[in-house]
């Protein structure tokens, strides 16, 4: 027997040995359409929050609603932990799609092929490291957490446009269930690229007669291998039927598992359930969580030393605020949510002096653009940038108290940042400077 042959026959027997009632293209076309959803849901959400950290000089955001960034990024990583059994279950119903003879049958067979790879390899690693940054287990990563998430999703969204592209008429055909089945209620089996010609195999005769199976494709007139061309049928019985709703079932409530146990960190709904996310409401100095505490950033003596002053300057002209000065001027009260990247967030009432009141003081023109600068000594957004929207905005403040009592120096003492619609990096803690920058 030719190599070629035994190559196929084998295929052949793998695709057969690892049927299943739930691996057919119907099935395959669900789950894929709520994976493309979550990642469709993700990239969008990111691309908001990455831009927010890294602004074009063009782009200006919206401060309302305060909770926009707490839903925007509560959803993108409620959505990313929801891809891992959803991307899970879509494997498993294109697994025997992998024993395919020969690997390779046209460019647009190889296309699809390294699509799916470069698909699959990249949405694992993204979906990995996005978790472990929920953890902040940051000492996995040799490499730039930030620039390789973006990167990635990029990445992710190219192939899968391409993968979608190329399966298009396979989607629209199983896209609806009454589509999808045959009169009796069967599945409707895929016939591989049955209306492409390219796609046509020259059967030998002798892997003809081993298999003893063949069948003519009126389409293109020409006999295509069974072994290669087609799954083996469906098993339409009630065991197999009630075994795809099993998948189903399955699949749901792994998804649901997931999102119910951790979506509380995200969204109060959830809280009572929130068993496995990193962070919990309420739980925390002044009952508020913390990313970085003092300790980390380096602060521990410097936060309290006595003279400590907060420097605001515009050209040349500069104002020292000392915490007493502060103090004096008027006081606002703001509900804001501190809504951290990592998907966290929680709502607190902040008490402080309006930040554009500060620059006022040092005649900052109204559409003034500001640098902030903290005294932390380690970690990353020692240094921040405010566009005008925000720094003009009536509930940004320079907040001094946090749920009526002096802030705790692990939320940012003598005084720090808390802004509308803002990631919570930005919300910069333990002030130094804020310069006007344009």
């Amino acid at each position: 027997m030719p190599v070629a042959a035994r190559v196929q026959r084998a295929l052949h027997q793998v695709r057969h040995s690892v049927a299943a009632p739930a691996r057919n293209p119907r099935m395959a076309v669900v789950i894929g359409r709520l994976l493309a959803l979550a990642f469709l849901l993700c990239f969008a959400t990111g691309l908001y929050s990455h831009f927010l950290q890294n602004p074009a000089p063009w782009m200006v955001f919206p401060t309302r609603p305060v909770w926009i960034y707490q839903v925007s990024q509560g959803l993108h990583i409620t959505a990313g932990i929801a891809c891992f059994p959803l991307l899970l279950a879509k494997l498993y119903t294109v697994f025997p799609e992998l024993f395919q003879s020969p690997p390779v049958r046209s460019f647009t067979h190889l296309l699809e092929r390294a699509s799916i790879a470069v698909l699959v390899s990249a949405s694992l690693v993204q979906i990995t490291i996005g978790l472990l940054n929920t953890y902040q287990a940051y000492a996995w990563f040799d490499f730039s957490f930030r620039l390789t998430h973006y990167a990635l999703s990029w990445v992710i969204i190219g192939s899968l446009a391409i993968h979608i592209g190329v399966k298009l008429p396979l989607i629209a055909r199983y896209w609806r269930k009454r589509d999808s089945y045959h009169d009796d209620g069967s599945v409707l089996e895929r016939v591989d690229d049955e209306d492409d010609p390219d796609a046509a195999l020259d059967v030998p005769d002798e892997l003809r007669r081993l298999t003893g199976e063949s069948q003519t494709h009126g389409v293109t007139g020409r006999v295509f291998a069974w072994i290669d061309k087609t799954p083996p049928p469906a098993d339409d019985s009630a065991d197999a039927r009630a075994s795809r709703r099993g998948f189903l079932t399955a699949v749901a409530a792994a998804v649901g598992a997931v999102v119910v146990l951790t979506a509380g960190q995200s969204f109060r709904l959830f809280d009572a359930t929130n068993l496995f996310a990193p962070r919990k409401q309420g739980v925390g100095a002044q009952g508020l969580p913390v990313n970085r505490t003092a300790s980390a950033a380096g602060v521990l003596e410097s936060a309290v030393a006595p003279e400590w002053t907060l420097a605001v300057s515009f050209g040349g002209v500069r104002e020292v605020f000392s915490l007493a000065r502060l103090e004096a001027l008027p006081q606002h009260d703001v509900v804001l949510p501190i809504a951290c990247v990592e998907g966290w967030s929680q709502n607190a009432p902040w008490r402080g002096p309006r930040l554009r009141d500060l620059l006022d003081a040092v005649g900052a023109p109204a559409d003034a653009h500001v640098r902030i600068t903290s005294l932390q000594e380690r970690g990353g957004f020692g240094v921040t940038e405010m566009q005008p929207e925000f720094v003009r905005d009536e509930l940004t403040l320079v907040a001094l108290r946090l749920y009526g009592e002096t802030l705790d120096i692990d939320h940012g003492y003598p005084a720090r940042i808390i802004a509308p619609g803002r990631p919570g990096v930005l919300q910069t803690k333990w002030l130094s400077t804020i310069e006007v920058i344009s």
